[in-house]
């Protein structure tokens, strides 16, 4: 088996989860009923606020209860996926506004320059929208890295933890699923993606054991030929 594209995860992968908990989620929660009310009417943001909607079951809710809704979910950190559209677009506010700039670990930034150097195509999939993974890394504390992905996924292929996902994914990358390398924190993702035949690496930066997988605590000790 030979390794031609690597597939990761970012919150606890990448990135730090306390970047995403104690800097993008407050600002979110901060800034989205107001650019929720400013924007309510135009077509992307309507859209995502009749999918509120729609997943909560009241389908007469007026703005003001759909962002309530919203911040609810905020609060319980709820993988929906008009949140996260909306999460998106209030993050490319700040981060065009300077005051957001993504969290990316010194030696991912190392290593996925490396991999992409050497001629492995990179992808993300992350529960956050396709937009708020482009700005994390194309305008990170280390500059525009966005040139080093080939395509990005989130939860419109499908939840992290189902197997059929990452199949999805592995038809639109192009590769077999087995000349794919997943890498991620979490071990229901990792064990999904091992169903589907991904080859995977646990990425444990507080030392934990993932068991039934490869487990580094760096992007250093990752050489994706050995796998």
């Amino acid at each position: 088996m030979a390794i031609k594209a690597i597939l990761t995860d970012i919150e606890g992968t990448t990135s730090a989860v306390s970047f995403v908990f104690d800097v993008l989620f407050p600002y979110a929660a901060a800034h989205l009923p107001d650019y929720v009310r400013q924007h309510a009417t135009e077509a992307e943001v309507a859209a995502q606020l009749q999918a509120v909607r729609n997943d909560s079951a009241e389908p007469q809710a007026d703005v003001e209860r759909v962002i309530e809704i919203l911040l609810g979910w905020i609060a319980e950190d709820r993988k929906a996926t008009p949140l996260k559209a909306l999460q998106g677009m209030v993050w490319q506010q700040g981060y065009l506004a300077g005051q957001l700039k993504g969290h990316v670990y010194p030696d991912a930034v190392e290593a996925l320059q490396r991999w992409h150097r050497e001629g492995y195509a990179l992808y993300v999939y992350s529960s956050g929208s396709i937009q708020a993974q482009k700005l994390i890394f194309g305008r990170s504390e280390a500059g525009d890295l966005s040139g080093l992905f080939s395509g990005y996924f989130d939860t419109t292929s499908g939840p992290k933890r189902e197997v059929q996902s990452y199949r999805t994914i592995a038809s639109a990358i192009g590769h077999p699923a087995q000349d794919i390398l997943f890498l991620s924190d979490i071990v229901q993702e990792l064990d999904a993606a091992g169903q589907a035949s991904m080859a995977t690496c646990a990425l444990v930066r507080d030392g934990a054991v993932l068991a039934g997988h490869t487990n580094v605590v760096s992007f250093a000790q990752i050489d994706p030929a050995t796998f």
